[in-house]
C-alpha cells in the first residue's frame, strides 16, 4: 500500500487533471497488450491495435523496445511518464528528452535490478538514441492511442463531472473520498491499492499537492512515481463497464427501443459511458443534429445530465437514466435465460 500524506496546504494544491496523460496511456496500453486481465474492457481496441500495428511496422518495435521498456511489473522507468505530459504528447517527449543522462542510467540500473533490462537500454542516455525512441513513442501513439483518442477523452470528461460533484458536495476531501474503491481517503491520508509485490511505503507531499490523473488503459492498482522527490502524481483505473456494442453488432434492448426508439436507446446505452453528441450520432447512425434532437429528448426526460466542457458536451447518465438501463439490461437478461420476471 501507498500511504499519501496531506497537509492542509496540499489539499488546497490537489487538482484532476483536465486531458488524459498521453505518455502514461502509451505505458498502461502496453500494459493492456501483456496481459489478458481485463481484456473484456478493450475488446475492441486490443483487436484493431493488433491490426494498425501490423500496419504500420511496428510489430518488431513492439517487442524489441517497447514491450521490454514498460514491463507489467511493480516497476518501469519513471522518466518514461514525465509529470508534465498532461500537456500533450509533444511536452511529454521533450521531457524524455530533456531527462538528465544520469538519471536514464540510475532508472535503467532499477530496472535492471528489479525485472531486468535489455542490454541497450542504457545506450538511452544519449540523447540521439533518445530522439529515436521518442519517435517510436511517437508512432506507437499514433498508431494505436490516438485512434481512440475521442473515446477515451469522453471518458475522461465523465470521471471529471463525477469528481466535481464530489467537489461541490464536500470540497477536496469529498472528492478524494469518492475515489473508492482503489483510493481511500482516510484523513489526513490517501490510501492507495499497490500492486502486491511491492513493499508498503508512504509519501510525504510536504506542501506539493496532488495530481490526479484519470487514465483509461490502466487496470487495477494505481500507479506513482517510484521515486519521492518528483512531482507528486497518481494515475488511477476508470471503472469500465464492458464495451458498448455497436448497431452493427445488435440491437440494444428490445424493451429499451420499445420505449423510447432505437436511436434513443442507442444513445441513453452510449451514456452510460459519457459520450459526446458526436460519438451519439456515430453509435446511433444518425446526423449531428438529430443525436443533439435525441439527447435533449433524454435530457428533458431526466434521463441524462449534460455539462459543458469547452466547445464539447458530456452526456452521462442521470441516476434515474441509469435505473432505467439496468432494468432493461436485467429484462434482456431473464429473457436470454428463460427467467421469469
Amino acid at each position: 500500500m501507498l500511504r499519501i500524506h496531506f497537509t492542509d496546504v496540499d489539499l488546497a494544491r490537489t487538482r484532476l487533471a483536465p486531458a488524459p496523460d498521453p505518455m502514461f496511456e502509451i505505458a498502461a496500453s502496453l500494459h493492456r497488450l501483456q496481459s489478458r486481465g481485463g481484456r473484456w474492457a478493450y475488446a475492441g481496441w486490443y483487436r484493431s491495435a493488433r491490426q494498425r500495428l501490423r500496419e504500420a511496422g511496428l510489430e518488431r518495435v513492439l517487442r524489441s523496445v517497447l514491450l521490454p521498456l514498460y514491463p507489467r511489473a511493480a516497476y518501469f522507468p519513471d522518466f518514461l511518464t514525465p509529470a508534465d505530459a498532461v500537456n500533450g504528447l509533444d511536452a511529454g517527449l521533450e521531457s524524455i528528452l530533456a531527462t538528465p543522462a544520469q538519471r536514464v542510467v540510475e532508472e535503467m540500473t532499477i530496472l535492471d535490478r528489479t525485472v531486468g533490462a535489455p542490454a541497450w537500454a542504457g545506450r538511452l542516455a544519449g540523447r540521439e538514441e533518445r530522439k529515436e525512441f521518442a519517435g517510436i513513442l511517437r508512432a506507437y501513439f499514433d498508431g494505436v492511442v490516438a485512434p481512440h483518442a475521442e473515446q477515451v477523452q469522453a471518458r475522461i470528461e465523465a470521471e471529471r463531472a463525477a469528481r466535481c460533484r464530489g467537489l461541490l458536495d464536500g470540497g477536496v476531501e469529498g472528492m478524494l473520498a469518492g475515489l473508492r474503491p482503489m483510493l481511500r481517503w482516510c484523513p489526513p491520508v490517501l490510501e492507495v491499492a499497490y500492486p502486491r509485490q511491492a513493499e508498503d511505503r508512504d509519501l510525504y507531499l510536504n506542501g506539493r499537492g496532488l495530481t490526479l490523473v484519470p487514465s483509461y488503459f490502466n487496470w487495477g492498482e494505481p500507479v506513482a512515481f517510484a521515486d519521492p522527490g518528483l512531482p507528486p502524481v497518481v494515475w488511477y483505473s476508470l471503472l469500465h463497464e464492458p464495451e458498448a456494442r455497436s448497431v452493427t453488432d445488435g440491437a440494444p434492448e428490445q424493451s429499451l427501443i420499445n420505449l423510447l426508439g432505437r436511436a434513443r436507446a442507442v444513445a441513453l446505452r452510449a451514456a452510460s459511458a459519457g459520450a459526446t453528441t458526436g460519438e451519439i450520432a456515430r453509435a446511433a447512425g444518425v446526423s449531428a443534429s438529430a443525436a443533439s434532437r435525441h439527447a435533449t429528448a433524454l435530457r428533458d426526460a431526466g434521463l441524462i445530465t449534460t455539462v459543458r466542457h469547452g466547445p464539447a458536451v458530456l452526456h452521462t447518465l442521470t441516476p434515474t437514466g441509469a435505473s432505467v438501463l439496468r432494468a432493461a439490461m436485467r429484462r434482456a437478461e431473464d429473457d436470454v435465460t428463460g427467467t421469469a420476471v
